[in-house]
């Protein structure tokens, strides 16, 4: 249920009058917007919620944080170093770099 505050007339003539949103149970209203009335004409500004906007942000960021480090440890993007690679590598070193090629 939208409440609507007293309305406050500005030096200027103007009416802005504040609309909130009634809690039930344990929550506390929360703004909606202002309503600001002048002789030319009428305006709704909404309330934005930064802190929600920014909590979205935060989420956002973790998952792609978490996405990211499960994908390397699943796939690492260094080369795969089987047991066969790793003979192999020994037996070239062992070898001396003349006996390659």
């Amino acid at each position: 249920m939208l409440v609507f505050g007293e309305p406050y007339e500005a030096g200027n003539g103007t009416v802005i009058i504040t609309v909130s949103r009634s809690g039930w149970g344990r929550r506390p209203e929360c703004a909606v917007g202002i309503f600001t009335v002048s002789a030319e004409t009428a305006t709704w500004t909404p309330a934005v919620d930064v802190s929600r906007h920014a909590l979205i942000g935060v989420c956002t960021g973790f998952a792609a944080a978490v996405i990211g480090t499960v994908a390397v440890l699943r796939r690492p993007p260094w080369p795969e170093m089987t047991e066969r690679v790793m003979i192999a590598l020994a037996e070239a070193r062992a070898r001396g770099p003349r006996d390659q090629g």
